[in-house]
């Protein structure tokens, strides 16, 4: 399960990083076409709002697997003992019900409706469709980082056992030492 676990959060990490060095060339080429050729590039500033879409919903997801949700942590850790586990277990039934209901379900229905309308971007005639897609597939991974760590909760509560989920800095930090 830790491999998989594993492997999941490398190819999340490699979107985000692969979706904001795009919109990081995107941008410089905008900005280059802009002021030194005198002529702005019609596509490029919508290019980078899709982008952006997309990096900061894959990057939600991201951040909450390596638990930088800055609301998370300050009321978990009001609580000490069996309050703060169940504290946390009940944010991340939040988070999975959210996730759910907003984000898979509602961003499931958008994609369709917009999909099945037809609706293209202006300048880079882009179904909308696949620009929302992000919606629900991010729903889906939160949903996914979610349920571990209220397993993980459960796990420590009910049978004092080790987390599955390792802090992500932990495992750079192994991974750096072993190279």
């Amino acid at each position: 399960m830790k491999k998989f676990i594993d492997g999941v959060d490398s190819v999340l990490r490699w979107i985000v990083i692969v979706l904001m060095g795009a919109n990081v060339i995107n941008v410089l080429w905008q900005v280059f076409t802009r002021f030194v050729m005198g002529s702005p590039s019609s596509w490029t500033e919508e290019l980078a709002r899709f982008l952006l879409i997309w990096v900061a919903l894959f990057g939600a997801a991201y951040a909450h697997r390596i638990k930088m949700h800055i609301a998370i942590d300050v009321i978990a850790n009001k609580f000490t003992g069996n309050a703060q586990h169940y504290s946390r277990m009940f944010i991340q039934f939040c988070v999975f019900v959210f996730s759910l209901v907003a984000m898979v379900i509602g961003g499931a229905q958008l994609v369709n409706l917009t999909l099945s309308l037809g609706q293209t971007s202006a300048a880079l005639q882009v179904k909308m469709g696949y620009v929302y897609l992000a919606i629900p597939v991010s729903g889906v991974l939160l949903m996914f980082y979610s349920a571990l760590y209220f397993a993980d909760q459960l796990r420590t509560l009910m049978w004092d056992k080790e987390p599955i989920m390792e802090d992500i800095e932990e495992v750079d930090e192994a991974s750096a030492t072993a190279e």
